[in-house]
C-alpha cells in the first residue's frame, strides 16, 4: 500500500473510532467521511462495508483480548482469570455502542468480516471457562457460547442510559453465578 493510501486509512480508522464511541456503531459512513475530510468513495475504497471498517478498527482490541486470556491462562487461578477476562471483554463492548449485536451475528455469519475474529475471542473466553471447570471452580453446564452471550447482554445493558450505573453490580452478580459456591466462597 502506498505511503498515502496507508495515511488515509490509518486516518479514516481513528476517525470512525472517535465517531463510533460517540453514536455507536451504526454512526453513518458518510459523517464518518466527512469527519475525516475524505468522500464516502475514499472511505468505501479502504472499507468496503460497515462490517470491514469495524474489523479493521476493533481487530487490535480482539488480538489484545486473545493476547489477554491466553496471558491470564498461566498467570492467575482459574477464577480469577476468568472473572479477570471477563471483566475487560464486557468493559471493552461497552466502548463501542451496539458491538455486542454485531459481534452476536458475526458468529453464525462465516461470510462476516467479524466472524474469524468474534470465534477466536469466544473460544479465548472458552478455554479460560473450561480451566476454571476442570479445577472445579466455575459451574459445567455452560459453555463459551453460553459465556459470549452474557458479555452481550452485560453490555448490552451498559449501552441503556437508565441501566448503565447497574453494570458492576450485575457483573458482580453474573460472575458469582458462574463460580461455584467453592470457588466464590470466602474464608
Amino acid at each position: 500500500m502506498r505511503a498515502d493510501a496507508r495515511k488515509n486509512r490509518d486516518h479514516l480508522l481513528a476517525v470512525a473510532g472517535a465517531v463510533i464511541t460517540e453514536q455507536g456503531v451504526d454512526a453513518s459512513l458518510r459523517d464518518i467521511a466527512r469527519r475525516a475530510d475524505m468522500g464516502l468513495a475514499t472511505l468505501l475504497r479502504h472499507f468496503p462495508t460497515r462490517e470491514a471498517l469495524l474489523e479493521a478498527l476493533l481487530h487490535t482490541s480482539f488480538n489484545e483480548l486473545t493476547a489477554q486470556a491466553r496471558e491470564f491462562e498461566t498467570s492467575s487461578s482459574p477464577e480469577d482469570a476468568l472473572v479477570s477476562w471477563l471483566r475487560d471483554c464486557v468493559a471493552w463492548t461497552t466502548e463501542y455502542r451496539g458491538v455486542t449485536v454485531l459481534m452476536a451475528a458475526a458468529i453464525e455469519d462465516t461470510e462476516s468480516a467479524l466472524h474469524a475474529s468474534c470465534v477466536t475471542l469466544r473460544a479465548a473466553g472458552a478455554r479460560l471457562l473450561t480451566r476454571a471447570q476442570a479445577a472445579g471452580m466455575a459451574r459445567t453446564d455452560i459453555d463459551g457460547t453460553d459465556l459470549f452471550a452474557l458479555v452481550a447482554a452485560l453490555a448490552w445493558l451498559g449501552d441503556q442510559p437508565s441501566l448503565a450505573p447497574r453494570v458492576d453490580h450485575l457483573f458482580d452478580v453474573v460472575a458469582s453465578a458462574i463460580l461455584t459456591s467453592a470457588a466464590s466462597s470466602g474464608p
